[in-house]
């Protein structure tokens, strides 16, 4: 497995490089100057373009190859599985080690990233978000019911909506602020306009990989199977829109607009170093149903990885400010494993297909410098947040550009990044 050994490639930037090692190599979709979108890897500063290396890989690594450089997406790669997802990391790892041949093609078979456009990886046949982060659910729900600040069913079931996949765009793809039914204070009539709340919230996405029949359960056991890779997911809401509507249905309008996500698949390989131990359920909390329960998802279903959100206003651009951090929090503190999500949005008998995308929910800490949305950083706007450069914001204004991160880090392993998730709030159209 790549991930565990020491390897170093003839692609000089990926050695030492924060994100994109060796040892990562996430796939996704791209298209370099002047051509078509095909499937890549990343690999340091650089891109590996599939179809065109595919005559240097032999048996099933270019298989596995050619049936991700097959299509301008990768669902049906992604339903294949670990086997071929696992014979086509070992290809590339041996492909891009120091040594290789390969490197004398490196002129044809390697892109500049910088000059590439990114796309998304998969057709998103659906997109579910759940409310798994324990931390972001309980600051919120004090800010409007300070005695029972989680509802009854938090900690039995994991709670999801279901959103919009058609408004899913990678990073870098900008969006107008939207507008909707807002509802003053006091008697005022409801009145549709841009939203004066507008917020975001720090995600981890998780991408589906072979899926169920209709009808047929995902056994806890076996959800880790069905999960091809992840990405960071940024849900940007309008709080104001949310407030009038959510009731009693949930979210609708103040969700779809936009959801931002990173454009490349990490898959759970790379991820492997990384696992950790599900935080044991505080004392009292109840024991999960037996369908959402696995002791091995339990000792190493969770995921150690630092995440951060930076803030770059209109006027930090103009003079050169760089972006500002508002948070750093990280996935091992989400209630509910990725595995338990899987086995409860398939444990009704919904057929899960490849390329179907998953939200974990807000992923904030316990302690102030790790709240992942500025609903929580601002307490509802009651108490703005102060810039660098004198700026203050209760929530967003345009020209405001949000980026995400994400990294994972241990000690005797290569760094695992999962690139950036950023966009800009445009004006409303």
């Amino acid at each position: 497995m790549p991930e565990f050994q020491p390897l170093r490639s003839w692609v000089a930037s990926a050695n030492g490089h924060p994100d994109f090692p060796i040892q990562n190599l996430p796939l996704g979709i791209f298209t370099p100057p002047g051509g078509m979108p095909r499937a890549g890897i990343a690999i340091g500063d650089h891109i590996l373009d599939l179809p065109a290396c595919l005559d240097l890989l032999e048996g099933q690594g270019r298989h596995a190859a050619a049936l991700a450089a097959a299509a301008p997406t990768l669902n049906d790669f992604l339903g294949h599985g670990s086997l071929v997802r696992k014979a086509l990391r070992h290809a590339i790892a041996a492909l891009l080690a120091e040594g290789h041949p390969a490197e004398a093609h490196a002129p044809r078979i390697l892109h500049d990233a910088a000059t590439c456009t990114l796309l998304l990886p998969a057709h998103i046949g659906d997109y579910t978000d759940f409310y798994a982060g324990i931390h972001h659910a309980t600051t919120i729900g004090k800010l409007f019911r300070p005695d029972a600040p989680l509802l009854p069913n938090y900690k039995h079931i994991p709670i999801a909506y279901h959103g919009r996949a058609s408004s899913v765009r990678p990073s870098g793809v900008d969006f107008h602020r939207p507008r909707g039914q807002l509802k003053p204070p006091g008697d005022a009539p409801p009145v549709f306009a841009a939203t004066a709340r507008l917020d975001y919230e720090l995600e981890l996405g998780i991408w589906i990989g072979p899926g169920n029949a209709p009808g047929a359960a995902i056994p806890i056991a076996q959800a880790a199977h069905h999960i091809s890779g992840y990405c960071l997911l940024n849900d940007w809401s309008a709080r104001d829109i949310q407030a009038w509507e959510y009731q009693p249905l949930g979210p609708f309008l103040a969700k779809n607009f936009a959801t931002t996500i990173s454009p490349w698949i990490i898959m759970p390989e790379a991820l492997a170093p990384f696992r950790a131990p599900q935080h044991p359920r505080a004392e009292g909390d109840p024991a999960p149903l037996p369908y959402l329960w696995d002791d091995a998802d339990q000792a190493h279903g969770a995921i150690d990885l630092s995440l951060e959100v930076l803030i770059q206003t209109a006027s930090m651009r103009e003079a050169g400010l760089a972006p500002h951090r508002l948070s750093r929090s990280n996935a091992r503190d989400a209630y509910w494993t990725p595995a338990q999500m899987v086995a409860h949005h398939a444990s009704n008998g919904c057929d899960l297909r490849p390329g179907d995308l998953l939200g974990t929910g807000t992923l904030s800490g316990n302690s102030p410098d790790a709240l992942a949305s500025l609903m929580e950083l601002t307490q509802a706007g009651r108490a703005p947040i102060a810039l660098p450069n004198g700026e203050t914001r209760s929530f967003l204004q345009d020209g405001d550009e949000i980026t995400l991160c994400a990294r994972a880090v241990r000690d005797g392993f290569a760094s695992i990044g999962f690139g950036p998730c950023t966009a800009r709030v445009l004006p409303p159209l």
